[in-house]
């Protein structure tokens, strides 16, 4: 029983209250695994899986003061086909072997199909990540406090760093490839969430908020992933950006082996766009609400732009893209102010806009705007999918001190 389950409880007095109390928490699990890529499954409710190959091995390696060491040799593992460094635990190197391996169900046609897509929408791509993905992950409560509280937190330009590199890898020509970087960023970050799971439940200040004993459950796993490719892909076909049928799915798959390799069970994984759909408006939806570390985490996206800003891409124009692509009421709970410029500018232009950058009405009509909308697009690609540069993903030892 979660602590929320527990405090409401004692709260309700008996029995009874217990009961009730239940039944207003989380949603019971109602998604068949029918839908999955392993099309079965035990049907378990994702909120009560974790990852039982990782977590004990991860906290051994904590415990026996062994991260250091396993830091800096994995420094020196950067690519897809590398071998794994010498020195490493025994543990650690058996698990990590077995991690690295793609799943059978994985196509490669579809792999290379999907980095034809990712080349042809990447300019939306990177402000979708950014301004859908990344400001929606301020509103899923379990990620906020878990990313603000842990270590990660107290650096939040290298905690972002570090997530756009995922989008960065995954995207890559080579992401799945022996030169590539996608199945490192993810056995690493597996072992990442590993560690959150065995430090953060030791931070008084993650207790005193969270309404779980252990954070980052499968569940957890695909709200966040609902919030990238599911979240992508309604907004790409809200926007009648025409895609073919088959460079979708190829997206897809490249997400749902993305999924495998940081530790998602198969049945938990959608097996297409109409099941993930359907998995989203079970979890990710329902999950969205404010929190105060939520709002802080937000404000610092906000500020990110400063740093390649070229007078483009302030504060206010990236709040004004935030409320347009998630709602009004998502921008009310991260204190996002009107912007009525923008606003309306984005409401007014942004479909006739998309609609000229895809062929589908004649360029010469296109007014101004349209090229602030365009320069726009580039500059926040270059925001939230520029960390080519050497990042290295460690596991934590130690939560935010406060």
């Amino acid at each position: 029983m979660d602590r929320l389950s527990r405090r409401n409880v004692l709260a309700a007095g008996g029995a009874l209250g217990a009961l009730g109390a239940l039944g207003m928490a989380t949603p019971a699990w109602t998604w068949a695994p029918g839908g999955s890529v392993a099309g079965a499954g035990a049907g378990l409710d994702p909120r009560y899986v974790w990852d039982e190959e990782a977590d004990p091995l991860v906290a051994s390696l904590i415990d026996r003061g062994d991260v250091p060491r396993v830091n800096e040799l994995l420094r020196t593992w950067t690519r897809n086909g590398q071998a794994l460094p010498s020195g490493l635990p025994a543990d650690l190197r058996d698990f990590m072997e077995r991690a690295r391996q793609l799943p059978a169900w994985t196509d490669q046609r579809k792999l290379a199909l999907a980095v034809e897509f990712n080349n042809k929408r990447g300019l939306y791509l990177g402000v979708l990540y950014g301004l859908a993905s990344g400001m929606m992950s301020t509103v899923i409560p379990k990620e906020a406090r878990a990313v603000y509280h842990s270590q990660g937190g107290a650096d939040m330009k290298d905690r972002i760093s570090k997530t756009a590199k995922l989008g960065y890898d995954i995207g890559a020509r080579n992401a799945y490839q022996p030169d590539g970087e996608m199945i490192v960023t993810g056995v690493k970050t597996r072992l990442v969430h590993a560690a959150v799971r065995h430090l953060l439940p030791q931070s008084p200040y993650w207790s005193a908020v969270a309404d779980e004993d252990i954070p980052i459950s499968q569940r957890d796993i695909m709200v966040t992933w609902h919030s990238l490719p599911t979240t992508v892909m309604q907004k790409l076909t809200a926007w009648r950006v025409p895609i073919p049928a088959a460079e979708s799915e190829a997206f897809l798959h490249s997400w749902q082996v993305g999924a495998h390799l940081l530790g998602v069970k198969d049945e938990y994984i959608p097996a297409s766009w109409a099941e993930a759909d359907a998995q989203a408006a079970q979890v990710l939806t329902p999950a969205l609400a404010p929190t105060p570390e939520g709002v802080k985490l937000a404000d610092i996206l906000l500020n990110l732009g400063s740093v390649i800003d070229g007078g483009l891409l302030t504060k206010p124009i990236l709040g004004a893209f935030t409320r347009f692509m998630l709602g009004d009421q998502i921008a009310q709970w991260l204190h996002i102010d009107r912007e009525p410029v923008w606003d309306t500018l984005l409401r007014t232009a942004w479909g006739p806009f998309i609609a000229v950058r895809e062929g589908l009405l004649p360029f010469p009509l296109a007014p101004s705007a349209y090229w602030l909308f365009d320069e726009f697009l580039r500059k926040a690609a270059l925001l939230f999918l520029s960390e080519a540069r050497p990042i290295s993903i460690e596991i934590p030892v130690t939560n935010r001190p406060t």
